[in-house]
């Protein structure tokens, strides 16, 4: 199995499942959980802000459990890594909103942005943790595109066909952004850049790889994997691996 969005299988969800695989904020956090400080910085000296703690709302362990800890960042996918046009690509919101965006690569990176630490874990069975991930915050679209009040789930969409779906109010937690930079550098192709979907409260297959947009939906739609039998809730404390 691959994951399309994350390099699924390995990572997150993209072939396997796709949603597998700035700046500033707060004190950032050392491997084991410990804070570092508010001067913490990644490569690029953007300050991080610290969401290594967010399993405390789903379970009493940071690394779920029938998870491994790796400090590898395995690459899984659905058909491989897409080809895409850095000149013509565009980031596109619509469905149940009254302002739709088009927005090029060069205008989502413009919009406000932060840099957090955060954990991700994939469906497969194994979590990188302290991953620093720098993009815009879901609900900067949210706010951009004029979501409207009957709006209640999301179907993120990417490049290689690959959707994933969410309710509306799941992404509007803390750490769930549109992702185009990894530990300071660019994110890489192969995780999923220009730009990806990170959801660290939930498997990662529900972080679409190489998102090309979000539609905003009244009713809920399955998305690749939730189709074929993967979990719709995904709770990684909860091992929701599979419907």
């Amino acid at each position: 199995m691959t994951e399309t969005g994350t390099d699924a299988v390995g990572e997150d969800a993209t072939g396997g499942k796709s949603g597998e695989d700035a700046t500033g904020g707060k004190s950032g956090e050392d491997a084991t959980g410990g804070k570092s400080g508010e001067d913490a910085t990644v490569a690029d000296g953007s300050a991080v802000e610290d969401l290594t703690d967010l399993y405390e709302a789903y379970g009493d362990d940071r690394l779920p459990p029938g998870q491994r800890e790796t400090d590898r960042f395995p690459v899984l996918s659905k058909s491989g890594t897409p080809s895409w046009d850095p000149d013509n690509e565009r980031f596109e919101a619509w469905g149940a909103v009254e302002n739709p965006l088009s927005l090029s690569l060069a205008e989502v990176r413009a919009l406000p942005s932060v840099t957090q630490r955060q954990d991700f874990h994939c469906v497969t069975g194994w979590s990188k943790l302290d991953c620093a991930f720098t993009g815009v915050e879901f609900a900067e679209i949210v706010e951009r595109a004029a979501v409207r009040d009957d709006a209640e789930h999301v179907l993120f969409h990417a490049l290689d066909g690959y959707t994933t779906n969410l309710p509306l109010e799941d992404c509007l937690h803390d750490g769930v952004m549109f992702a185009y930079g990894y530990d300071g550098d660019d994110l890489p192709a192969d995780h999923g850049g220009p730009i990806r979907v990170v959801t660290p409260h939930k498997y990662a297959y529900k972080g679409a790889k190489w998102v090309s947009g979000v539609e905003f939906l009244t009713e809920r739609e399955l998305g690749y994997w939730e189709k074929r039998g993967y979990s719709d809730t995904a709770n990684p404390w909860n091992e929701e691996r599979y419907s």
